[in-house]
């Protein structure tokens, strides 16, 4: 195992620095340069104003140059300064708002694989009947609902209507004056609306896949021997069939680390709340090239991550593979 951890890591490298090149390439080919966008219509902005913007950028040399040139400081980890007014490095940017995002993402998935595994076991288990009925129908309007309208409702009715729970931000106006306790009552009480909306969707979808993999784990042939065994139906459940029933979830799980990043622009935006998927948003728009980069390969790193965290779990929860990597 320790042998193939140690390849796939050193394969990821390579692959690391071809997303490189593709989403450098591919960020210069949209239209507009940090430059030129916002500019357009100043009537006091000249030809030769916007040159020399492009000259401070380097954006008048060769693309191959610009990349090397990132390159080497990403390779001392040096992700430049951001094009923004405020000309801040880059990292120091990441590092402000990355807390947040990742906060309320590991908390949705934590959500998520408390009740979905659960639930598709329960729907498994007792297939047809009016639980499995009522959660189909929970799911399938789960898939349904878009997340900015399902956060809208909840603003509506139980932040302005029954005044239960805060609408915007992570904290109180006067959080500073609060206790430690009700500091972390404060901003638990901020992150239950957008935890619970950006872990809606995965958990209609991670719960229809554990219940897809139970159904087809406990029809198969070494479940029947151990029922025959006389093994005890729990023991059976939750001993045996579980434990490749999960495979899918651990693919889903690997591939839902990149989305740590940048898959919560919409709830960051509708709650008002300082994170890294507003920032990638707010960078795309203003064409910050070294922001973007920045964002871009740590979303990568977490990617190939993601990945290696899924087969590692993939080896552990089926021995055929793991006996598989000594080969």
């Amino acid at each position: 195992m320790t042998g193939y951890i140690l390849k796939r890591l050193a394969g990821m490298v390579p692959l690391l620095f071809g997303i490189t090149i593709i989403s450098f390439g591919m960020m210069h080919l949209a239209p507009g340069e940090p430059s030129v966008v916002g500019q357009e219509f100043n009537p006091k902005v000249s030809a030769a104003d916007i040159e020399r913007l492009r000259s401070y950028y380097g954006l008048d040399q060769p693309l191959y140059t610009q990349y090397w040139h990132w390159l080497k400081r990403l390779a001392v980890l040096d992700f430049g300064t951001s094009f923004s007014a405020d000309g801040r490095p880059v990292l120091d940017k990441i590092t402000e708002r990355i807390p947040v995002t990742l906060t309320i993402n590991l908390l949705a998935m934590l959500v998520i694989i408390a009740f979905a595994i659960p639930i598709g076991i329960a729907s498994a288990v007792r297939r047809d009947s009016w639980f499995d009925k009522s959660m189909t129908i929970a799911v399938f309007i789960g898939f349904a609902i878009p997340s900015f309208w399902l956060g809208l409702m909840l603003m509506i009715s139980l932040g302005v209507g029954l005044n239960w729970l805060p609408i915007s931000g992570l904290h109180d106006y006067s959080w500073q004056q609060m206790s430690d306790w009700q500091q972390t009552l404060d901003r638990a009480k901020h992150l239950i609306l957008p935890v619970f909306v950006s872990a809606i969707g995965g958990l209609a979808g991670m719960s229809r896949f554990m219940r897809s993999g139970m159904l087809e784990v406990i029809h198969a042939d070494y479940i029947t021997t151990a029922r025959a065994m006389g093994m005890p139906e729990g023991a059976i459940r939750y001993c045996l069939a579980l434990k490749n029933a999960l495979l899918p979830i651990i693919t889903l799980l690997g591939l839902s680390i990149p989305g740590l990043i940048g898959g919560s622009v919409i709830v960051e935006q509708l709650f008002s709340l300082p994170g890294m998927g507003l920032l990638f948003f707010e960078a795309v728009m203003a064409r910050d090239y070294p922001l973007i980069m920045g964002i871009t390969v740590i979303g990568a790193v977490l990617t190939l991550f993601g990945n290696l965290i899924a087969d590692i779990a993939y080896a552990w929860a089926d021995p055929r593979i793991r006996h598989g990597s000594h080969a």
